[in-house]
């Protein structure tokens, strides 16, 4: 600080004589609207999980957001300029922080907060939980931790001060010529679909579908060319015996009975005359 004046807001390359510093500064329009952007930033009063009581905490008295100039959490996003996503993004809240993040006025930034808004955390492999909330908007600031304490919270406030403090008329979007595209908000069914993907999506379905035509195709002609090889290697059904054949066996059957009467007979007789 020189005198009443910060030096970030100082021009290093004109220097100013000692005893005019509490009086003039030099420096340029993009410097001082930075300046004031960056130590007047509202965040968005929402939280998610356990992360949101660090949120609070670092709010109260022993840490005190008020000397960031940034105390004044909105409950309304059209009032808001930043966005703490605070705890665990699941597939049911993602479609309403969406909803959230389109309606806040640019300029507008996101800071993911722990380990489950920046990746997933300890529920990455849950069927309903987000793999990280920069699948669907902008992250502006990571802040690591499981919950990341106030100190992290605070040293992730700083860095996007000083992001802001860099940023440029002519490059952030929200000064380029046009309207602002407005993010798809997410559709929850059986699963979570992002309405950009469509398209994506429809053409791997069609190219899936294109795929299986072609392969059944493909083996219908073998199909059918086992089916008949199978007909034609098929043994030729069993036929009835002809009456012919019938009369045949039946007296064949009759003679070895009588034959086999009169061994019997001989047998017995011999027994006697002995």
């Amino acid at each position: 600080m020189s005198n009443l004046i910060p030096d970030d807001l100082l021009n290093p390359d004109i220097p100013v004589p000692e005893e005019l510093r509490s009086n003039i500064a030099i420096t340029t329009l993009e410097q001082i609207y930075n300046w004031g952007r960056k130590m007047s930033v509202w965040p968005l009063m929402f939280g998610l999980a356990c992360c949101a009581i660090e949120m609070i905490c670092t709010a109260a008295s022993r840490y005190d957001l008020a000397r960031f100039g940034m105390e004044v959490m909105r409950p309304s996003p059209r009032q808001a300029d930043l966005m703490i996503v605070s705890g665990t993004v699941t597939k049911k809240m993602i479609p309403q922080i969406v909803r959230l993040y389109n309606q806040m006025p640019e300029p507008r930034y996101v800071l993911s907060m722990g380990a489950c808004a920046n990746g997933g955390g300890p529920f990455k492999e849950g069927y309903n939980v987000v793999s990280g909330v920069d699948k669907y908007i902008p992250v502006d600031v990571y802040v690591p931790g499981c919950p990341p304490t106030p100190q992290a919270l605070l040293h992730g406030l700083i860095k996007l001060q000083e992001k802001i403090a860099r940023q440029s008329f002519r490059t952030v979007p929200w000064y380029q010529k046009g309207p602002g595209e407005a993010i798809p908000i997410p559709v929850l069914g059986p699963d979570l679909l992002d309405p950009r993907q469509v398209e994506e999506i429809r053409r791997r379905a069609m190219e899936v579908l294109a795929q299986k035509q072609e392969a059944a195709a493909t083996a219908q002609p073998q199909r059918v060319a086992e089916a008949a090889a199978s007909v034609t290697e098929a043994p030729a059904p069993r036929r009835g015996l002809s009456p012919e054949e019938i009369a045949r066996r039946k007296a064949e059957m009759e003679e070895r009975r009588r034959a086999r009467e009169a061994a019997r007979r001989a047998g017995e007789g011999g027994g006697e005359q002995a």
